[in-house]
């Protein structure tokens, strides 16, 4: 495959997941939406959850 054709169909690729992305955040409302837009997010990954939160 062409290089031309390989950046053409990843840019393609891209748009189209943002596209679905921001559809489907619209179909299943802002809260749940926030929710798994922030567990998405790279700099979210390896941060650790405090443990004490749910117990009081």
């Amino acid at each position: 495959m062409e290089t031309k054709t390989k950046i053409t169909l990843s840019t393609i690729s891209l748009v189209i997941g943002e596209v679905l992305f921001w559809s489907g955040g619209i179909l299943v409302g802002k809260e749940l939406f926030m929710k798994y837009k922030s567990f998405f997010n790279p700099k979210n990954w390896f941060k650790k959850e405090d443990s004490n939160k749910g117990s009081e």
